[in-house]
């Protein structure tokens, strides 16, 4: 890197990139960057010094990062090959690589704990980072959401050893890794759009294990498909929420909008950890996260603290409404299975009342793939209003939209509805609980949703 003194980020306000942007930012390198829409991280970017622009032409990009001795480009798989500014990049000698090859060469030199999985990696890895981050020990962190207690992806530390990585399988992202320790939390099939069978998505994940360290271990989830290929030397433990396993909760209570259980290690116990995010998910993920400070040596009562003041991600499970005759909560759940535990979460948090879920289906491949098991996550609502889908990188399929979810579903009340009539809808329903899903651009109407439903 020290042959740059810029970089030009190709979707700069994407979460993972956006880690990135305000990695070398800190560090004092001159950071432009292309969205294709403002947001409210593009704002918040632009404040800490990014310079961005919303138009992908080769006008648009600052003279400062026009040469290619001295600017590194640095894209994400979901920009198209024929992206004006990319194309420019390519054709006159820059050196062009993915954000994930990027994150792989800044971490190589320190102890990567990589958390993975098809979903529940962000609140893991945003857990463990956390523990290290209130510990003696720290970390530095890239994080694939936006960690409520310190409003920010990436969190740095000029001592700490350890950097903690949200590992991404989309495009075998995470084969650019080093870890010195990695988890593995899921690996139900997804992506099938770039992997094309699951016997292929499992074995990228299988090569992700050979990729860890000797000396190091892997974490994975008991009961999981991964047969995994470590190299000699790396040590690998299991862990669950109440299945047993080399790490799991013991004497789980819960009550009074709290949930307290005893984590279990092959060496110890740390009793009544108290979840600062209150969800039944949580606490499996809980498990992970403290089994990899368990085996860096973060102390009990460090783990203990830091759970129980832990915030969560914005977006994961995210109260935005808390009354006692009325919430609302998001999640940024966009897999058949994150939609069904989400579900049953809120189903666990408020026995006997009734939930209203308003989802927003991410990618024609992945409604196509997965239909009828979107239907029966949905079908464990009362209530279900269902969105058109948020193309993000994809073309139309064609049969492929929303009403092939929306036949299966089994609830008695459910209702299609374009994005932009939702607010319009929303207002002449009253809602008991209320959760919103999805990994589009639903989150632009949150405030807006809490709003009415708040005044309602």
């Amino acid at each position: 890197m020290n042959t740059y003194n810029s970089l030009y980020f190709i979707g700069a306000g994407g979460i993972g990139m956006s880690a990135l942007v305000r990695y070398f930012l800190a560090k004092g390198y001159k950071v432009a960057g292309y969205d294709r829409t403002p947001s409210a991280l593009t704002a918040e970017l632009q404040c800490e010094g990014l310079e961005i622009a919303y138009d992908e032409s080769v006008a648009s990009i600052p003279d400062y990062c026009l040469d290619p001795a001295t600017t590194l480009v640095v894209y994400t798989p979901a920009i198209p090959a024929t992206h004006a500014g990319l194309a420019y990049f390519k054709e006159h000698g820059f050196r062009v690589v993915k954000r994930a090859e990027l994150l792989g060469l800044i971490t190589q030199s320190s102890k990567g704990l990589c958390f993975s999985g098809t979903h529940g990696k962000t609140t893991t890895s945003s857990m463990a980072a956390h523990i290290f981050h209130e510990s003696p020990i720290g970390c530095n962190a890239f994080l694939g959401g936006i960690l409520r207690n310190y409003n920010s992806n990436l969190i740095l530390s000029d001592k700490s050893p350890f950097t903690v990585i949200e590992a991404d399988e989309y495009d075998r992202s995470f084969h650019w890794l080093h870890p010195y320790m990695a988890v593995v939390t899921a690996t139900d099939p997804d992506h099938l759009d770039i992997y094309g069978t699951e016997e292929a998505y499992l074995e990228s994940f299988v090569h992700f294990t050979s990729l860890i360290q000797p000396g190091g271990c892997l974490v994975m989830r008991k009961g999981i498909k991964l047969q995994p290929r470590v190299q000699e030397g790396v040590k690998v433990y299991t862990y669950s929420a109440r299945e047993g396993g080399d790490f799991h909760a013991e004497h789980i209570r819960v009550g009074d909008g709290t949930i307290v259980f005893d984590f279990v290690a092959p060496n110890g116990v740390v009793s009544d950890v108290e979840l600062g995010v209150p969800v039944e998910i949580n606490i499996e993920n809980a498990v992970a996260a403290m089994a990899i400070a368990w085996l860096n040596g973060v102390s009990a009562e460090d783990m203990r603290r830091a759970m129980a003041s832990f915030q969560g991600a914005k977006r994961r499970f995210e109260f935005w409404v808390k009354r006692p005759d009325r919430v609302m909560i998001d999640d940024y759940a966009h897999h058949p299975d994150e939609l069904k535990a989400s579900i049953r979460s809120v189903r666990a948090l408020y026995p006997g009342r009734e939930l209203t879920v308003i989802f927003q289906p991410h990618l024609y491949s992945r409604t196509r793939d997965f239909a009828p098991q979107f239907a029966e996550a949905l079908s464990l609502a009362d209530r279900v209003f269902l969105l058109d889908i948020y193309p993000a990188r994809e073309l139309p399929i064609p049969g492929v939209a929303s009403e092939i979810i929306f036949d299966k579903i089994t609830c008695r009340n459910k209702e299609l509805c374009l994005r932009e009539k939702l607010l319009e809808r929303i207002k002449e329903c009253n809602f008991d609980i209320l959760l919103t899903m999805g990994a589009g651009d639903i989150d632009r109407l949150l405030p807006e949703i809490a709003s009415i439903v708040e005044t309602k």
